[in-house]
């Protein structure tokens, strides 16, 4: 991409939120970064000019954990879909997961998937690389400007990726080379639970005792391993996807750049709850499982009112509806969510539950940090521009009236009517969406890692 013979943008009189305030101010966009910010702009002239308003206009969501399913799974998503869904959901960067097919598990299959991100993906990127039992002599060698992190899967049904040895993760706390990211359940109660449950009600399991099986002890047992393991070996440790209240003890209320144990949330424990199984079945059917009101409320309040969850991610793993129909053990695990990422948190400022301030520090400002992505995250001169205008859904169009991009055809918001929707995006500085047409000719960035 050839920076310099992209058009001039200017974002007229935008309520700017950065940085713990709010501002109304001009934007001038020139060759892909963020060139002036001021009161009033002029003497620019041949720029396109996009009228805010007063509407809000926000750093770009980084999302730190998406499966898009690229390479292996073509019918469940690919960058090219779900990248243009991420990007009509206010998500300018994503980091991709490693358990595609073939796994993220060495070098040629890192920079296989970054030269099929290059060539599709619409949002910036960046990817995690996996750990097995097998590749720890890889791991501990990698030079970690090349990936976002290293992730573990500490319990869950991944394959090769499931890695429980007590010996290998000894070995991987006190020798990864960079921020350590786990999924967090234990294997022996899962399996325990679905015996027990497989005794009453063979393989027709319903759906509402998902979090029963998956349940709250099975979480907190594996995160209060981690994070032992992380102290006893100073590991920088990124627990992801925090689905009940009893875990949050296990994180310190502090500024991020105050600890090195850090934990994210997702935004469907914060959307739903035990009592949306009855209506959406297999649907929010997830892991870690979304369980109950309290554990959402708790994970809200953290977000809102407290500084032990320190991200907001998605992860965003699309199945196809096909799959999701089937009996319990063989319904897969993973909830399509990138394409309305910005307008169902916003939801929860839209209650007064969370303050739009905090929401970009915890989906952009922090995320940006804490995995050390230069010149992403806020809304400064020089910066990437990297931003989103949000407006009213004064229309009140539902969820079920806008194209569904994600391939995977449906979402668990079919019957939402969101408060707001996502007017512009825009990502290194191209249109990516605006006024709901998309810019197929925007092309994400590889993000820089900073380390």
């Amino acid at each position: 991409m050839n920076f310099r013979h992209l058009p001039d943008l200017i974002i007229r009189q935008a309520n700017i939120v950065n940085e713990q305030r709010q501002q109304i101010c001009d934007v001038l966009i020139q060759q892909g970064r963020i060139s002036k910010i001021q009161p009033s702009i002029s003497g620019v002239y041949n720029a396109k000019n996009i009228e805010a308003d007063g509407a809000w206009l926000i750093p770009g969501m980084i999302d730190d954990q998406v499966h898009f399913r690229d390479p292996g799974s073509p019918e469940k998503g690919g960058f090219a879909s779900e990248s243009l869904a991420a990007a009509i959901g206010g998500i300018t960067s994503i980091m991709d997961m490693p358990n595609t097919r073939p796994p993220t598990l060495d070098l040629a299959a890192l920079h296989y998937k970054k030269g099929i991100a290059a060539q599709h993906s619409m949002t910036n990127y960046a990817f995690h690389f996996g750990v097995s039992a097998e590749n720890l002599d890889i791991v501990e060698s990698l030079d970690p400007r090349l990936v976002s992190g290293i992730k573990v899967f500490m319990g869950a049904s991944t394959g090769n990726m499931l890695v429980d040895d007590p010996r290998i993760l000894e070995r991987l706390f006190a020798n990864v080379p960079t921020i350590l990211l786990t999924h967090c359940e234990s294997t022996p109660r899962i399996k325990q639970l679905e015996a027990f449950y497989r005794d009453q009600y063979g393989e027709e399991i319903p759906a509402n005792l998902h979090p029963k099986i998956r349940d709250k002890d099975a979480c907190f047992e594996s995160s209060r391993l981690a994070v032992s393991l992380a102290e006893k070996f100073g590991t920088q440790l990124h627990v992801l996807h925090i689905s009940t209240a009893k875990e949050l003890c296990l994180f310190k209320n502090l500024p991020l750049d105050k600890k090195y144990i850090t934990a994210e949330v997702c935004i469907h424990h914060l959307s739903f709850d035990d009592a949306d199984y009855a209506s959406l079945g297999h649907l929010i059917k997830c892991n870690p499982a979304i369980k109950t009101a309290n554990d959402k409320q708790a994970l809200i309040e953290a977000v809102a009112n407290s500084q032990r969850l320190d991200i907001i991610g998605t992860d965003h793993a699309p199945h196809t509806w096909q799959e999701k129909q089937q009996s319990y053990f063989n319904a897969p695990s993973g909830l399509p969510l990138v394409q309305h990422a910005l307008p169902a948190l916003m939801e929860l400022v839209a209650n007064q539950q969370l303050s739009i301030e905090t929401l970009v520090r915890k989906t952009s400002h922090q995320v940006a940090d804490l995995f050390r992505l230069k010149d992403r995250g806020y809304i400064r001169e020089g910066y990437w521009a990297d931003l989103v205008l949000i407006r009213e859904n004064n229309q009140n169009q539902s969820v079920a009236e806008q194209t569904n991009y994600m391939r995977c055809g449906w979402t668990p918001f079919q019957n939402k009517t969101f408060r707001y929707l996502i007017d512009t995006t825009i990502i290194s500085g191209q249109l990516a969406w605006h006024q709901q047409q998309p810019y197929l000719n925007c092309q994400g960035q590889a993000l820089e890692i900073d380390r």
